[in-house]
């Protein structure tokens, strides 16, 4: 990609220098907390980086087409979350894919149940409304406490609760309901 491309970091600057150098000092700033962000949910440095640099390409691109944003590692992190549900997303369509191909007799003993488990949790949470799979993501995959929830969200943490309430049952409901079962 060698050259800058010609983005602009807030409205109407065209994309000038001084833009230019904020964004790559935040750059600068926020690299090493989005590669650990990705590292430590994938344990894969390879995958890591490839995040790391698609998430930052989302950024500029987002930047490019007028809509400003905070330059801040919330937002960032917020940009990279999407980045790793679009990648579990792909993969899990890839390894369906895959084992849909193999030709391999099944074992009688299948390690891949806790895998297996694991894709049926990303399943389920992509088929939920996005502001329920945003609240579980953060509580329950990233472990942020409730307040650190609420204050990303932009609700109180009694809101917070009750939204986590809500986004549980739909959880519950939808993965239920891919077992064969309907009840609660």
């Amino acid at each position: 990609m060698g050259e800058w491309p010609e983005a602009t970091v807030s409205e109407g600057t065209g994309g000038s220098e001084p833009d230019r150098a904020a964004f790559l000092a935040f750059y600068q700033e926020a690299v090493s907390e989005v590669y650990g962000y990705f590292l430590y949910r994938c344990g894969d440095s390879t995958t890591a980086e490839d995040l790391t640099s698609e998430t930052f390409l989302a950024a500029v691109r987002n930047l490019e087409d007028g809509r400003p944003a905070p330059l801040d590692i919330p937002w960032v992190i917020g940009v990279a979350r999407h980045k790793l549900a679009d990648h579990w997303r792909r993969r899990a369509r890839e390894e369906r894919l895959r084992d849909a191909l193999e030709q391999d007799p099944v074992p009688d003993e299948d390690p891949w149940d806790v895998r297996l488990d694991q894709l049926r949790a990303n399943e389920v949470l992509a088929a939920l409304g996005p502001h329920h799979r945003l609240a579980l993501t953060l509580r329950y995959v990233d472990g942020l406490p409730v307040s650190e929830v609420a204050e990303l969200l932009g609700r109180t943490p009694n809101a917070t609760e009750a939204l986590l309430v809500r986004a549980r049952t739909a959880y519950r409901r939808v993965y239920l309901e891919g077992e064969g079962g309907g009840h609660d």
